[in-house]
């Protein structure tokens, strides 16, 4: 009965630690759209601001204000802001990126808690005090 038990934490551990990586992934993922998003925005202003004569008026808000701004700079801060998210994005398409190795691991945790009957295609599921899973998934 006491190995039954051991197992039964051992499994409830990791099943606890597969939810932490999903959980994990996904805030990363979350992190990489928003990057992806802005780095595009960012591309399509500069594309713009490359359309403008030198001689046109260009506007930067600044809270509730339009303050006007050089060209040359505003050309010059999308630029570094390009450059920043770049740099910030690229290492989510690194092979040694948190982000890759995190679903990396992904398949193998899944597999082990489906083998042991642990978790269904729908989730895992918490085991009841007698070794049985309960219905609730969480």
């Amino acid at each position: 009965m006491a190995a039954i038990k051991e197992l039964t934490r051992d499994l409830e551990n990791k099943a606890n630690d597969f939810r932490k990586l999903e959980k994990d992934i996904q805030k990363n993922q979350q992190v990489k759209k928003k990057y992806t998003i802005q780095l595009g925005e960012n591309e399509l202003v500069l594309k713009e601001l490359d359309l403008l004569n030198e001689d046109t008026n260009v506007y930067k808000l600044i809270g509730p204000v339009l303050v006007k701004q050089d060209l040359a700079e505003a050309n010059a801060n999308v630029r570094k802001r390009i450059e920043y998210i770049s740099a910030e994005l690229l290492p989510s398409y690194n092979k040694e990126s948190r982000l890759f190795k995190l679903e990396k691991q992904r398949p193998n945790m899944k597999n082990i808690l489906m083998i042991t009957g642990f978790c269904k295609s729908d989730g895992c599921f918490q085991m009841s005090e007698f070794g049985e899973p309960s219905s609730m998934p969480y």
